[in-house]
């Protein structure tokens, strides 16, 4: 059934055809639109789930780490500072293995106070042992949800699925909503191996001693190298059932161009345009659009993006000190290849400022034009006025 959707929504859809069992958040923009819908469908009675009215977002995370601990199917959304408050229970979630689903809709950290776009909220998680999906669109976005419920309750670790703030948690498109049938075929109801169950006791989340942690931790690892394997096996069955299918990556026109760009989220609906645009002027460019950050894939990065000239990295996120961060593990993906391309890092789009196609035509010709990269990091778009006036 085709629906005019908003993005938020697309994920309330989502989690309504997952038989989300539980539901605990608290609100803040710009996701609380995903939370109120599933708070409408508790109440009317669409969805036979529970919804935990919280105090905050660390106590979120905590209440769905219970309800999975229980063998519940549970589900939590958020946003920027709120995403930040969670950080310690991320761990938790994690290292108990949880097959927990939390949409993340990119907003940027404060001060100074910010609602719009950029990644550094979720890649400031990178580390947790979430694994992390991007999404382009409103249909990628629900398709991702679903498919990181069957991911997380495959290889037990939870999934963050982002989406950008605004460019689509509040852009409505036409949208492909399967029907229930089709997903309970796709998804069928969680059956975990071990849960609190007074009948078969079990302690979890006992104390450690160093004799066991290195062991749990590598088996954290071991489950994050299969995820890759997995997901192309489970998108597989989903394309059989939904005709839809994304990869962890897209390569568009890789295979011989000279110069390839590297884009998540939705600039890479904006390059594609783009990209044609240079196509039909005769330019060897290709698009790369990298929807799986964790794990990072990259014996695949290194397959589609080793043969290139130079590679054009956009980042929507900045780790102070060092610089992108998706152009910091492309570079670290593709150090040990003879010869490896030059890698271009472009910070653009902090803070929700557009990324228009006139952007990543100077992206482009920046790249086409230097021999190696002016700097670490190529700051697009600023405006020297206010640099200058916050430096004085």
């Amino acid at each position: 059934m085709k629906k005019v959707v908003e993005g938020s929504h697309a994920v309330s859809e989502a989690a309504r055809l997952a038989r989300v069992e539980v539901i605990a958040a608290y609100p803040i923009t710009p996701q609380t639109h995903i939370v109120e819908a599933l708070s409408e469908y508790c109440s009317n009675g669409t969805l036979n789930a529970r919804f935990i009215n919280v105090e905050s977002e660390h106590s979120a995370m905590a209440a769905v780490i219970g309800a999975s601990s229980g063998g519940a199917r549970a589900f939590t959304a958020s946003s920027s500072h709120g995403l930040a408050y969670m950080h310690e229970m991320l761990h938790w979630a994690s290292a108990a293995r949880l097959p927990i689903v939390m949409a993340e809709v990119n907003r940027a950290l404060g001060p100074g106070w910010n609602i719009w776009t950029d990644q550094t909220d979720s890649l400031a998680q990178r580390d947790t042992g979430w694994i992390q999906l991007y999404c382009e669109d409103g249909q990628e976005t629900l398709d991702t949800t679903l498919l990181a419920f069957r991911l997380a309750e495959t290889i037990n670790l939870p999934v963050m699925v982002v989406l950008d703030a605004f460019f689509l948690s509040h852009t409505f498109e036409p949208i492909d909503i399967p029907e229930q049938e089709q997903v309970d075929r796709f998804l069928p109801s969680p059956d975990p191996r071990l849960r609190l169950d007074t009948a078969a006791p079990n302690a979890f989340n006992q104390l450690v001693t160093p004799a066991a942690y290195m062991e749990m931790r590598y088996n954290t690892q071991l489950a994050m190298e299969e995820a890759v394997r997995r997901y192309d096996l489970i998108e597989k069955e989903f394309k059989a059932i939904f005709d839809r299918v994304y990869g962890p990556v897209e390569a568009v026109h890789c295979e011989n161009a000279e110069i390839i760009i590297v884009t998540t989220g939705t600039v890479t609906g904006t390059c594609r345009q783009v990209l044609a645009e240079l196509r039909a002027r005769g330019e060897r460019v290709g698009l790369f659009k990298l929807k799986m950050f964790r794990p990072f894939p990259a014996e695949i990065i290194r397959r589609h993006l080793g043969c290139a000239h130079k590679i054009a990295v956009v980042d929507r996120n900045f780790s102070f000190g060092a610089g992108g961060i998706f152009t910091q593990e492309i570079r670290a993906a593709l150090c040990n290849l003879a010869p490896h391309p030059q890698v271009f890092g472009f910070i653009a789009g902090l803070g929700g400022r557009d990324i228009t196609p006139e952007t990543l035509a100077e992206i482009y010709n920046e790249t086409k034009n230097r021999s190696a990269p002016a700097e670490e990091s190529i700051w697009i778009g600023l405006n020297q006025e206010i640099v200058e006036s916050w430096r004085n």
